[in-house]
């Protein structure tokens, strides 16, 4: 295959670039600023696309970053490419933060409580709600019923409640995010015309004195 890696990967490879890229953290984080500023369109039209793809990053919805922030850019005319770039936002380094801000406040904003010891640990909610539905996935095909406790459990305790309280939050941080973008992209568009004059007029005078150069070698001829 013609995009196919030279060199294979192992899963604990792949695994352990997730959480840590090549390169480093820094090192990503430079090339997505990079590739932001460079994208086509206006400073307010690529921070709408940021603005989408960072509140994105503030929902449950993990698996459905990436088509929740295009379909979000798409509805506030922003840049989609910008919006899936701004997803990035949310990494193994933000996402425990992320998920404890959307946690509190979607339980103080629905007036409940996160029992973490008198059911289970956030974790063991998590795990046991995936044994659920793999459980529930094979009782179709034997002889087994259904259970949906665990998933009852980890609907009430975690994901709504994320789900309810990662809007503030993530409204707050997109805001940000917007307003800081508009000038920096600016700027960095700005500075880039700026070359690109400059390389045009150089080469204009270039060719200028070649004319001269030629135009005065012909006259001599004659």
């Amino acid at each position: 295959m013609v995009f196919k890696r030279r060199d294979r990967r192992t899963f604990y490879q792949v695994v352990g670039h997730f959480f840590y890229p090549r390169g480093g953290w820094t090192r990503a984080f430079h090339y997505v600023r990079h590739r932001l500023h460079r994208l086509p369109g206006s400073p307010e039209f690529i921070a709408r696309g940021i603005w989408c793809g960072v509140f994105t990053t503030f929902t449950p919805y993990y698996t459905m970053h990436f088509v929740i922030a295009a379909v979000l850019a798409r509805l506030s005319s922003g840049n989609i490419l910008a919006a899936l770039l701004a997803t990035f936002f949310g990494n193994p380094l933000t996402y425990l933060p992320i998920g404890i801000i959307s946690l509190k406040t979607g339980h103080f904003l629905l007036g409940t409580e996160f029992h973490e010891r008198e059911h289970q640990s956030l974790a063991a909610k998590f795990a046991n709600a995936g044994a659920d539905l793999w459980h529930n996935f094979w009782s179709i095909f034997v002889d087994q019923s259904a259970d949906w406790a665990s998933l009852k459990i980890f609907y009430d305790e975690v994901f709504f409640p994320y789900m309810i309280g990662g809007i503030i939050p993530g409204i707050i941080t997109a805001t940000i995010a917007y307003y800081l973008s508009v000038p920096v992209i600016r700027a960095y568009q700005k500075r880039r015309s700026n070359r690109v004059q400059k390389k045009i007029a150089r080469a204009r005078a270039k060719a200028i004195k070649q004319a001269a150069r030629v135009a005065a070698s012909d006259k001599s001829k004659l």
